[in-house]
């Protein structure tokens, strides 16, 4: 798998670097204990940063998961949200949301993600995102929380895939493009 890295975007010192400086982030932020801070994975990417995240934030942290889809089978986003597996919760409104995602791209899905959940009653929706790709931007958003600003390539490794594949590589790497050209 290594062999279809073109380069490496991200180290495993880098990543954890981001990692910890976005929890201290978080931990100031949500300094006030007696609110309910949930945080929302959004399946699969973001597993893994949400993991190690989470093990940096000193105050108390509730999890839950959440599978939400605009990609078909190729690389590019289809613009359709699909929720495939859905936050079902009778406290909503006792919860300040914090939703983790791996990577922001078009932005729609975070951007429908967040409105979603505040329409469901949720007390606060805020959203962090290990990588931020700004130049695909189709909606106007921007992440509350954000660990780098990536250019316009094809990124695996740290969670984030090609046809499940890369997840497991411990740094982000820029994918060759024959890769996912054939």
């Amino acid at each position: 798998m290594t062999n279809d890295i073109k380069e490496v975007l991200f180290s495993e010192s880098e990543i954890d670097a981001m990692t910890t400086r976005i929890a201290e982030q978080i931990d100031r932020d949500y300094a006030d204990r007696s609110k309910r801070l949930l945080l929302l994975c959004i399946l699969k990417g973001s597993v893994v940063f949400m993991s190690d995240l989470m093990k940096k934030i000193k105050r108390p942290v509730e999890i839950d998961f959440m599978k939400v889809s605009s990609y078909g089978a190729g690389t590019e986003t289809t613009g359709k949200i699909n929720i495939i597996l859905d936050l079902h919760r009778a406290d909503l409104s006792e919860l300040d949301i914090l939703v983790v995602e791996d990577i922001i791209d078009s932005g729609k899905t975070l951007s429908y993600l967040v409105d979603y959940l505040k329409l469901g009653g949720a007390r606060s929706v805020n959203t962090c995102t290990l990588l931020d790709k700004p130049s695909r931007r189709q909606v106007d958003f921007q992440a509350t929380y954000t660990g780098a600003e990536i250019p316009d390539e094809f990124v695996v490794g740290y969670g984030l895939d090609y046809a499940e594949l890369y997840r497991t590589l411990p740094y982000v790497g820029i994918l060759k493009p024959e890769v996912y050209n054939k």
